[in-house]
């Protein structure tokens, strides 16, 4: 299994700010990686809300993924970030922030 640094790079977005890139072509079901960082009770940039009370802050290279309607990717309960579809070499990883596929 390829690791996060082998499967993506941070660059500026077309979205918003800095986005995460696939580095190579990344197959639909791979996981991209596993979210690092530290629990949190207090909002922030990028503090993803598990629930009303707890948040996760994202320390990792993760924290670039931006939001889009039509999503790439996804966040697991596990704390794992997976490819919905197949994704290009260079395309921006998304994930659909209005959903609840924790």
């Amino acid at each position: 299994m390829k690791t996060l640094q082998e499967l993506t790079y941070v660059n500026q977005s077309n979205i918003h700010g800095k986005g995460l890139f696939a580095y190579t072509n990344i197959p639909k079901d791979t996981i991209i990686g596993t979210l690092q960082g530290r629990h949190s009770d207090q909002d922030g940039s990028y503090v993803l809300w598990l629930n009303e009370t707890d948040g996760f802050e994202v320390i990792c290279d993760l924290k670039y993924i931006n939001h889009a309607q039509k999503a790439n990717a996804c966040y697991y309960d596990d704390l794992t970030v997976v490819a919905l579809r197949h994704i290009e070499q260079h395309e921006e990883i998304t994930h659909n922030y209005e959903t609840a596929d924790w």
